[in-house]
């Protein structure tokens, strides 16, 4: 298999927009956006390769105006584009609309023209007014010529923020689209590994193409981990280095704090002993950073009626989440070829770390198989706790995001090597379920990777269950 197993569905997204171009005879403009490192940029390639239109890509770099239009005449000069033959007779210009005019040149309903600008956001660091400029460009010419324009950026805030009301791109684009992480159903398509095995792949190497595609179905973790941590170059160490250094290249303080919440920090209080980020305010900002970026999710306890303190903060990405706790912190011991320490460690406390990594994903998965009158009128999945952490509820589900006013399930994860969920975890879930407000006719739900055992609940779902509820892989 490929890395764009599960990819199908942008692929054929691409394709739509270039045949709507040739249709229209008119432009079209692809806004796309996902977190660094998924493969949007080795998506475009793809369509490209596989369209055999003529093309620029354009890595935008982190520079001035002036030097990045210097960059972007060089990829046209180096293009598939008409214009490629202007550009290396010596054609110039000194402003983006003039440049991607040139671009534009030459395209036909018969053979439209692609014009991708990866990394888009780089351009904007440097230049606020790149996109006042795409706007003129796109409003005087791209949009009436047969050119599909690609803008791909990593920073989802401010991909979100430039096409946002009033910014000047507000309405621009012809069709957003989000490049996601694989999933666990794509992730077992790709590995070719059974439901539970694909789950906690997952829990270490996320849905990063590159690093599943370095997994072979035959390694156990043990024996993947051994040879990946070999050395500091390896993928699963560089990548999320690269990921950090690109999120955080001036903000130490929020990669601090995220480096606390990685490690398995929840708390206010306890992210800022861990992080040293003492001062309140500072530590208010960095959480609000992370969770605008979308690499930490801020939670509350749900039920009816939902909690309103004790929140808690967790790392969104399950591969982020195992770095954080078990890679970030041992790099020097991995550089002086001691990755073996590294992994001894990590099968030390695998099972209490994955017994809590793979409750976010579980909850996400049973979520995506609603509404199922199984679950009763539940729409939405969270958890619930309390300060003391009794009860502590792994699964609660209820109508209403926000403000339920019952509580329809509670269920348990039992994430056991071996051992199934038994009568005295039902038992168990039965007493907690009488702790959490509005759920005392709630139905039980349990969830196992590996079994039951007279459990009397009223679901059970099993690993290959909970990948019902992606999207099958095209």
């Amino acid at each position: 298999m490929t890395e764009f197993v599960g990819r199908a569905r942008e692929l054929q997204l691409l394709s739509d927009q270039l045949h709507e171009v040739r249709q229209s005879a008119g432009g079209s403009f692809i806004w796309m956006r996902g977190r660094r490192r998924v493969g949007k940029s080795r998506l475009v390639e793809e369509f490209l390769d596989r369209e055999g239109v003529p093309y620029v890509f354009f890595q935008a770099p982190r520079r001035r105006r002036a030097d990045a239009l210097e960059r972007f005449r060089s990829a046209l000069a180096d293009s598939t584009l008409p214009a490629a033959a202007a550009v290396q007779s010596g054609a110039t210009f000194a402003t983006w609309p003039a440049a991607l005019e040139l671009a534009a040149t030459g395209a036909t309903a018969e053979r439209p023209l692609v014009i991708v600008i990866d990394e888009l956001p780089y351009l904007v660091e440097q230049d606020n007014g790149f996109p006042s400029d795409l706007q003129e460009a796109w409003d005087r010419r791209l949009q009436r010529q047969s050119v599909l324009l690609i803008c791909v950026g990593s920073d989802i805030r401010m991909m979100r923020a430039l096409t946002e009301y009033p910014a000047e791109l507000h309405d621009r684009p012809t069709r957003e689209m989000t490049v996601p992480p694989f999933s666990p159903r794509e992730l077992a398509a790709l590995s070719s590994v059974p439901p539970e095995q694909a789950f906690d792949r997952y829990l270490v190497v996320g849905g990063f193409p590159i690093l599943a595609r370095s997994w072979p179905a035959s390694l156990s973790r043990k024996e993947f981990l051994a040879r990946s941590l070999v050395d500091s170059a390896n993928a699963l160490v560089v990548n999320a280095q690269r990921v950090l250094e690109a999120e955080f290249e001036t903000d130490l303080q929020a990669r601090d704090v995220l480096a606390a919440i990685g490690h398995g920090e929840t708390t206010f209080n306890a992210i800022r002993s861990a992080s040293g980020v003492s001062n309140g305010k500072s530590l208010a900002r960095a959480l609000q950073v992370l969770v605008s970026k979308g690499l930490v999710d801020s939670r509350l306890p749900y039920a009816a009626p939902p909690g309103k303190k004790d929140r808690r903060y967790v790392v969104v990405d399950p591969y982020l989440r195992f770095w954080l706790r078990f890679v970030g912190a041992n790099i020097d011991e991995i550089e002086r070829g001691r990755g073996d320490l590294v992994v001894a460690r990590i099968e030390r406390d695998w099972p209490t770390f994955r017994g809590k990594a793979i409750e976010p994903v579980i909850q996400r998965s049973v979520e995506r198989l609603l509404p199922d009158p199984r679950f009763g009128g539940a729409r939405f999945v969270g958890s619930y706790w309390t300060r003391t952490n009794d009860p502590e509820v792994d699964l609660v589900g209820a109508a209403d995001q926000d403000h339920p006013s019952s509580v329809d399930f509670v269920g348990s994860i039992k994430w056991r090597e071996s051992a199934p969920f038994t009568r005295h975890d039902t038992e168990r879930l039965i007493e907690e379920r009488a702790k959490v407000p509005g759920a005392q006719a709630a139905r039980l739900v349990g969830v196992s990777r590996s079994g039951f055992s007279a459990a009397a609940l009223d679901m059970e779902l099993s690993a290959g269950d909970l990948l019902e509820g992606w999207p099958a892989p095209l």
